[in-house]
């Protein structure tokens, strides 16, 4: 096992070094990471297999991927118009998505249409933060509706995962989902009171020191959300999004500084990027069914998942902005970007795996159209968003 984690490690360390070599496009490292996997992984060389320690610190990570997607949302920002847009794009999104995946199960390509119609329905919001970024969009009134419809494309699906794809009846699972919102409600409004001073004060100075609290209470608040969140029957995502959610409100309440939320959010950042979240990506591809791709239907049906990512997910999103961007290229690049699907897919081909709701071809099918859907989408939205701006 020891050795196992050294090969991740390694492998994790040397994707930042290969995605930042010289070429023409640009490789998304968390597609390397993947890929990576699938290279150590039992299926090529054969140097890491799974294990409990393994499995465990990368569903950790999983929940760490989801805990910053929530923390990096800003509601105030986001609230009104952007998440309305957003919301109405994802509603269509899921019609379309579960209407494609009942057609499918007809059809006999797959097994269960919920399974796959809720994979058609997110948005890979985690990798777009980091592109973003890098393309100085994180603050224009295009970046914010890209975030409003990632962070709907992340909520939405997990919330229909809780009611759908966990144990136990729809009714059961929609009380217990009003349970978990009493229980999240009421980690916001402690949130939201008043800090004493003295804690705030805490706070900045354990920054440069061994306490970090802050870090230490974000790692409080995600574990204990996540372990509600199994306890009650619910998927563990649930509580990693709502943990983030929370703890940003907390850093933003009365009684902060404006530069908390940033400094905690680079400290989490290097814990959850540097260590848990490529340990996830490099275990997703150490769980790849790589030999499944070998059979000449499993892998047709990789660009037939990619283009319903496009169907289902981006066809609405491009009618409902259409109009608000006043531009078809630009409403298109946010359709491009809100398309790119990979980390609650591989959640969701997991859970589908784990219940036999779902094949291994098709499984391996959808997460490799999801790699191929962070890898071109990005570069083809703003590319012609760039076009755009041109004109």
């Amino acid at each position: 096992m020891l050795t196992s984690l050294v090969v991740i490690f390694a492998g994790a360390a040397a994707t930042p070094v290969l995605a930042d070599l010289p070429r023409r496009v640009k490789i998304p490292t968390v597609v390397l990471e993947i890929v990576a996997g699938i290279i150590v992984g039992p299926h090529v060389l054969g140097w890491v297999h799974e294990a409990e320690l393994i499995d465990v610190l990368s569903e950790f990570g999983l929940a760490t991927l989801i805990f910053l997607a929530g923390f990096e949302i800003d509601i105030p920002s986001l609230k009104g118009r952007p998440i309305t847009l957003a919301s109405k794009a994802w509603a269509g999104t899921l019609v379309v998505g579960l209407a494609v995946g009942g057609i499918l199960a007809v059809s006999g390509l797959v097994l269960s249409s919920v399974v796959v119609g809720l994979a058609l329905t997110t948005t890979a919001l985690g990798p777009l933060l980091p592109i973003l970024r890098d393309h100085g969009e994180s603050d224009t009134p295009f970046g914010c509706h890209v975030l409003a419809s990632g962070a709907i494309g992340e909520f939405g699906p997990i919330v229909a995962i809780a009611l759908v794809l966990t144990a136990g009846s729809t009714a059961r699972t929609a009380a217990v989902l009003v349970a978990f919102a009493v229980v999240t409600a009421g980690a916001v409004w402690l949130s939201l009171r008043p800090r004493p001073p003295r804690l705030g004060r805490l706070i900045r100075t354990s920054f440069h020191t061994s306490g970090q609290l802050a870090v230490r209470f974000s790692v409080v608040i995600l574990a204990g959300l996540v372990w509600v969140a199994g306890e009650l029957g619910l998927d563990i995502l649930l509580g990693a999004f709502a943990a983030g959610l929370v703890m940003r409100l907390f850093l933003t309440g009365e009684g902060s500084h404006e530069e908390d939320v940033h400094d905690v959010g680079t400290r989490l950042e290097a814990i959850g990027f540097g260590f848990l979240i490529p340990l996830f990506f490099v275990v997703s591809g150490v769980r790849f069914d790589l030999p499944a791709l070998g059979d000449a239907a499993t892998l047709a049906k990789v660009p037939l998942f990619l283009a319903l990512f496009l169907v289902a997910r981006g066809l609405p999103t491009y009618l409902v902005y259409r109009r608000e961007l006043g531009s078809a290229k630009e409403a298109g690049a946010l359709a491009l970007l809100v398309s790119t699907a990979l980390p609650l897919v591989v959640a969701i081909t997991t859970i589908g795996l784990a219940s036999g709701d779902m094949r291994p071809g098709n499984a391996a099918a959808l997460v490799g159209a999801g790699l191929v859907s962070v890898l071109v989408f990005p570069i083809a939205a703003f590319a012609l968003r760039a076009n755009a701006t041109r004109r």
